[in-house]
């Protein structure tokens, strides 16, 4: 299955967990929330250090809900939870759809590049926006996306400032 399943996994669980009556901390929200942008970034590509701070994040509301389960739960339905989320974090065979052509035009073979869809709390005029600032060149697709390029210091810079607003919202 993979993050995404996991991520979903771990948002019910805390709904679960919230109709019984917990209360979430705002941190471990706000790295659900981190959780699901990197798992975009991730599954476009992503380097090592996005699927180490993915797992990280994942890692902390799942650690943070398990331990609130037990106190709340019984010990069976703790079990069946445990469960769903292995589940949900074994890989799978599955063969990969065909992936989209990865050939950008416009984009010199000197920059670095990454094609990002825009989500609610980044519509892609601000993505445009947050590319500037970071001194990158943006372009918008056909398909609604928008890619991102420019010397490999400004994608970082990029990178950062769009996960912050992501999540500050």
């Amino acid at each position: 299955m993979g993050y995404a399943a996991k991520w979903k996994v771990l948002e019910n669980f805390m709904r679960d967990l919230t109709k019984k009556g917990v209360t979430v901390p705002p941190e471990v929200i706000n790295d659900l929330r981190s959780a699901k942008l990197m798992i975009k970034i991730v599954e476009s590509g992503g380097d090592l250090d996005s699927r180490l701070k993915l797992e990280e994040c994942l890692g902390v509301v799942e650690s943070f809900l398990v331990d609130e389960a037990q106190k709340v739960l019984s010990p069976q339905a703790v079990d069946e939870w445990l469960r769903s989320l292995d589940e949900a974090s074994l890989p799978t065979c599955e063969t990969e759809p065909p992936s989209e052509n990865k050939f950008i035009t416009g984009v010199p073979r000197d920059q670095k590049w990454l094609r990002i869809e825009p989500i609610a709390n980044l519509p892609a005029e601000r993505l445009r926006q947050i590319a500037k600032e970071s001194n990158l060149s943006a372009s918008l697709q056909k398909d609604g996306r928008i890619v991102v390029y420019g010397q490999q210091e400004g994608i970082k810079v990029f990178l950062k400032k769009m996960s912050t607003e992501a999540t500050k919202k």
